[in-house]
């Protein structure tokens, strides 16, 4: 048996996707209700189209996750369709007349699923991704990137404090973004890796993905 590197951070489990969506849900908290239609941070969606995007993105990882034989070659068959002209392809919708506290009841929910389904499907599952088949961890890591990245736009926008753990944003660098920059902190070197932002000697990205597929 091989044993991990020393600087290894640690698999992401379901218990990391849980505390990045907890993370998110009370740093949401603080959205005024006319701050949800203002722009997300550098996104051209709006603060309550990105949320509902990333609960969509955690319901769409979870999806993948459930069937008996997941398919290796697309996704899930749900339909997705737009509400605006610009705004995100989606299944999850979340009626407005609820406000923000249904919209982060939503997000919550398909949090919980996504972390339910990591924890409970066997490491051996395959699913397919557009970044690469993946495992349970993978998508967990994919959840966890989506909402620490996503609550970040949100936030930045308005002119909230986000600052997510450390560690958590360590092991989504290491499972999802093999080439990020170990010189950097690893909150700053998730949001360079996702093109949010600049570093010292490294500019924005104006092009970027993960690699989902399980390390040999």
């Amino acid at each position: 048996m091989t044993s991990a590197p020393k600087d290894f951070p640690g698999p992401v489990t379901a218990d990391d996707v849980d505390l990045a969506v907890q993370l998110a849900v009370a740093a949401l908290r603080d959205v005024p209700d006319s701050g949800w239609d203002q722009p997300a941070g550098t996104l051209e969606w709006t603060c309550w189209q990105t949320a509902e995007h990333l609960a969509d993105d955690l319901f769409a990882y979870a999806l993948q996750l459930g069937p008996r034989t997941p398919p290796l070659t697309t996704h899930v068959p749900v339909a997705w369709r737009r509400e605006t002209p610009g705004g995100p392809a989606s299944t999850v919708f979340v009626d407005r007349a609820e406000g923000g506290a249904g919209l982060l009841q939503v997000l919550d929910a398909c949090g919980a699923l996504l972390t339910s389904m990591v924890r409970t499907t066997s490491p051996a599952v395959r699913s397919h991704h557009v970044y690469g088949v993946s495992d349970p961890a993978g998508f967990g890591a994919m959840g966890v990137v989506e909402t620490l990245v996503h609550t970040h736009d949100i936030v930045s926008g308005l002119g909230l404090p986000f600052e997510p753990p450390a560690g958590l944003c360590a092991k989504t660098l290491h499972r999802l973004f093999p080439d990020a920059p170990g010189d950097a902190e690893p909150w700053p070197a998730l949001l360079w890796s996702t093109g949010r932002t600049a570093l010292p000697g490294r500019a924005r990205q104006s092009s970027w993905r993960w690699h989902g597929e399980p390390h040999a």
